[in-house]
């Protein structure tokens, strides 16, 4: 498959678990715009089974390379991202993975237990990323014990392998022209920022501002009954130029940490 075809292919079940994501494309459609995708972000375990290098596999069959690394100590994650050797209007991929090692026996025994429990054979496949939760069904018990230690390990025991976002390339949106634009445009059109560490993350000295909507609520069925739990989010991202007058191609740590809380479900109830 090629990468054109397997981003429709992320994007349709992107959008089935993030409808916010697909009424955002559309009104700047309707505004006379064409939506380019940024980047895709990509959450996982640094189990061997499922680590960066396992997600990041068939993007490297496609014509995807390693470009730069980032770290997160306050939430215990590293990631590292991709771009495309060729086309350069291919969505880059940004990866990260939670530092098990980093977390209490009891994590690490859930987390593996998961893992354990999951069809070995799945772990193997180049279209992992297209099938979410690829375990049993979640107990929501075990969510809220995860949840105590780490809200990127419960978001990923309910959701699984997906595209935790799309981004908007804001750069090639034709009427709507700054970061501040982007988010009025939004709000007045009823939907809620990440407001996190500021609506707008990152600075022009940075070369990179990006900000993002809240994670939609889906319900999920657990061993218990159905709840209401986050999915993912629609993030937008501008891009300033180099010194050599080259748009900035990487990732700013302390602004993706914040975007990282748009799945927060104390956000959603502030």
């Amino acid at each position: 498959m090629n990468h054109v075809s397997f981003f429709e292919k992320l994007w349709e079940k992107y959008t089935a678990k993030t409808p916010s994501a697909q009424k955002v494309k559309s009104l700047f459609e309707t505004q006379g715009n064409t939506v380019f995708n940024d980047h895709i972000a990509i959450r996982t375990f640094n189990d061997p089974r499922v680590n960066i290098d396992v997600i990041a596999t068939p993007f490297i069959e496609m014509g995807y390379e390693p470009k730069g690394e980032y770290h997160f100590e306050a939430k215990k994650l590293v990631a590292k991202h991709y771009e495309h050797k060729v086309d350069q209007q291919a969505p880059k991929i940004f990866i990260s993975q939670l530092l098990l090692e980093e977390f209490s026996n009891e994590l690490n025994q859930v987390i593996n237990q998961i893992l354990n429990d999951a069809n070995q054979n799945v772990f193997k496949t180049k279209d992992l990323i297209l099938n979410g939760s690829v375990w049993n069904k979640p107990s929501y018990v075990t969510y809220q014990r995860l949840l105590k230690e780490s809200e990127y390990a419960a978001w990923m025991y309910v959701n699984g392998f997906c595209s935790n976002h799309f981004t908007v390339d804001v750069n090639k949106l034709k009427n709507l022209d700054t970061l501040e634009e982007v988010n009025d445009f939004l709000k007045n059109n009823g939907f809620l920022m990440n407001s996190s560490g500021g609506e707008i993350k990152g600075s022009p000295n940075d070369l990179l501002e990006q900000s993002s909507i809240l994670a939609d609520s889906i319900e999920i069925e657990f061993e218990e009954g159905i709840k209401e739990i986050t999915s993912c989010y629609y993030e937008f991202a501008f891009r300033y130029p180099n010194e050599h007058g080259e748009l900035f191609n990487g990732f700013v740590a302390s602004s993706a940490d914040k975007i990282f809380e748009s799945t927060d479900m104390k956000l959603q109830e502030a």
